[in-house]
């Protein structure tokens, strides 16, 4: 159990990044739509705790070191191969957009200088990608929990200075801001992004596990832990919806509300988010390519250093160029995930024979 929430934590470390943390994703995705937001949060906990089990055990059986093996046996040669270029260089993207954020937070917050961020932010990343997988799943489960102490402190307090008004919710509520034209699809589209976000080092992970059942617990663990920060970022939210509906960062309001040294302090968890995710994507893509010996130090520093490079572009502009593209990419991984599962339950002995031929030919 104990490496079933390993497992968990990693999961969700590395799809927290700083738009879930700031409550800017969620509020897009899901407080936009009001009290629907609640039905379309438990649509996304059902699938991320889906995805999370089919992924991580998929990757144990196939004991997978980069995404390669899982897509391919997910699509085929011909659309996996294609599939696979394409999440690995948006992987690359979001690692840059994280770079990216880690200087906009520290110029918002602490007024230092973007660039200092985003080298301090590349530095820690391309050290930390020289230790074992091990160790790196171990560093962004830790952060996990911090995360979620701070975001329950937030809300408590916001719960106990402003109920939830049902009907001020519905009426500060403005979908015609949200990701998507109705609460379901909305759902769908939030685990479709982040699908392609998680799915290289979910990947990774799970393919350190040598028991399928525990890989597959830690994902569904992950999932309902995905779907509890977001159900309790939403509520804080809600509680204040007219003002915070505006901000750009609408959990930093919340926690600055309380002291400004709660703000800095959520400010410091922001960046570690941003630290799991830039980790976790960087290391997926130089894995996929250069697997961990002899030139793996050198493909990570200059890995970093071009992403350090092209985080100049900025924070907005990366994140609107790269992030609808990706969510096209979950979009077909998500089918893909879901058309595995319901062969290997309708056709169980056949898919298992046929996913064993697979693995062979990988390991």
């Amino acid at each position: 159990m104990k490496k079933s929430i390993y497992l968990a934590g990693a999961f969700v470390g590395v799809i927290v990044g700083a738009g879930f943390g700031s409550g800017q994703e969620i509020l897009q995705f899901f407080t936009n739509f009001g009290m629907f937001s609640i039905p379309a949060i438990l649509l996304s906990t059902v699938l991320f705790a889906f995805v999370g089990m089919q992924v991580a055990q998929l990757s144990s059986h196939l004991q997978a070191t980069s995404h390669k093996e899982i897509i391919t046996v997910l699509c085929g040669r011909y659309l996996g191969n294609a599939l696979d270029i394409v999440l690995s260089f948006f992987l690359f993207g979001v690692g840059v957009i994280m770079i990216a954020g880690a200087g906009s937070i520290v110029t918002q917050q602490f007024g230092i200088p973007a660039f200092i961020g985003a080298i301090g932010m590349t530095v820690i990343t391309v050290l930390t990608m020289l230790l074992k997988v091990e160790r790196i799943i171990g560093i962004i489960s830790s952060i996990t929990p911090f995360l979620l102490v701070i975001v329950i402190v937030i809300v408590a307090y916001a719960l106990m200075k402003n109920s939830i008004n049902p009907d001020q919710v519905n009426q500060y509520a403005d979908s015609t801001k949200a990701s998507a034209a109705n609460w379901v699809l909305s759902g769908l589209l939030y685990v479709s992004f982040n699908v392609a976000v998680g799915f290289s080092m979910l990947s990774v992970i799970g393919g350190t596990f040598k028991d399928k059942k525990q890989a597959g617990i830690g994902g569904i663990i992950g999932g309902i832990l995905l779907g509890v920060l977001l159900l309790l970022i939403n509520a804080g939210m809600m509680t204040d919806l007219a003002v915070i509906k505006n901000m750009d960062m609408p959990t930093l309001y919340l926690a600055n509300m309380i002291s400004p040294i709660v703000g800095n302090v959520l400010s410091i968890i922001l960046l570690a988010m941003i630290y799991n995710t830039c980790v976790g994507m960087f290391y997926s893509f130089t894995v996929r390519f250069v697997p961990q010996g002899r030139y793996f130090g050198v493909s990570v520093s200059v890995v970093g250093i071009i992403g350090f490079a092209l985080s100049f572009a900025g924070f907005t502009t990366l994140v609107n160029t790269v992030y609808p593209i990706m969510g096209y990419v979950g979009f077909m991984l998500l089918a893909a995930i879901t058309w595995s599962w319901i062969r290997s339950v309708h056709h169980a002995p056949l898919q298992k024979s046929s996913m064993q031929i697979k693995a062979d030919k990988f390991n």
